[in-house]
């Protein structure tokens, strides 16, 4: 049974080891944090042993087989079932009930978003995520990363317009024009979050900017 072995850290189970599942729970555990993988897929647990010693093979998963894992005993619980609705609903609501104090569900639709929402899951949509990322990408060219926290606070970075460089924070005047905020700038590789208001845009500067999608659009 898992149990948590570092009282600073975060630690996470993850259920259902598909692409998603996987790449989270490695990235997870490159940082240190303790992890629990719980999959039906014996070859998969296996190999993602390489990372935790806390990796379980459970064929049905249940109230009780997720329970004698030890996940409840984890800060973060993520659901990463998308395909078998049922399952995923299941598992969510069997995981919420264990008053694990945050729990995270994949979701395949709308609909399903839904009801993983009123079961008391956060909710997230890792292929509609994604298509907005690179659909932002694809219709500006000088957009190189877009990032959508909600539909009204977007960050999106990218290269400086041709048109800005020579002007300063304030010539641009972003917030007034496009209700946009500088959050960073990225200068030769090196981002920084303290925006000087005299600061003079340069060729290869790298801007952060928050704001509406709209907004961000018109800039």
């Amino acid at each position: 049974m898992f149990k948590k072995s570092k009282s600073n850290t975060t630690s996470y189970g993850i259920v259902g080891i598909g692409r998603f599942g996987y790449a989270l729970a490695i990235e997870l555990a490159k940082e240190g944090n303790d992890i629990l993988i719980i999959d039906c897929d014996e070859e998969k647990v296996a190999e993602l042993r390489e990372y935790t010693e806390n990796a379980f093979v459970v064929k049905n998963i249940d109230k009780k087989s997720l329970q004698s894992t030890g996940i409840q005993n984890c800060d973060v619980a993520v659901v990463c079932i998308g395909e078998q609705l049922d399952t995923s609903i299941l598992t969510t609501l069997n995981l919420v009930s264990m008053g694990i104090p945050h729990v995270i569900s994949k979701a395949k639709s709308a609909e399903h978003g839904e009801i993983l929402e009123k079961l008391g899951a956060e909710v997230v949509y890792p292929e509609r995520d994604m298509a907005i990322r690179l659909a932002n990408r694809l219709i500006t060219s000088s957009v190189i990363d877009f990032v959508q926290l909600s539909e009204q606070i977007n960050v999106s970075k990218m290269k400086i317009p041709a048109n800005a460089i020579g002007k300063s924070v304030i010539d641009l005047n972003l917030r007034s024009r496009f209700n946009l905020n500088i959050i960073a700038i990225e200068k030769s590789g090196v981002v920084s979050n303290t925006v000087d208001p005299h600061y003079t845009f340069q060729k290869d500067d790298v801007l952060y900017i928050c704001g509406g999608r709209d907004s961000l659009t018109q800039f």
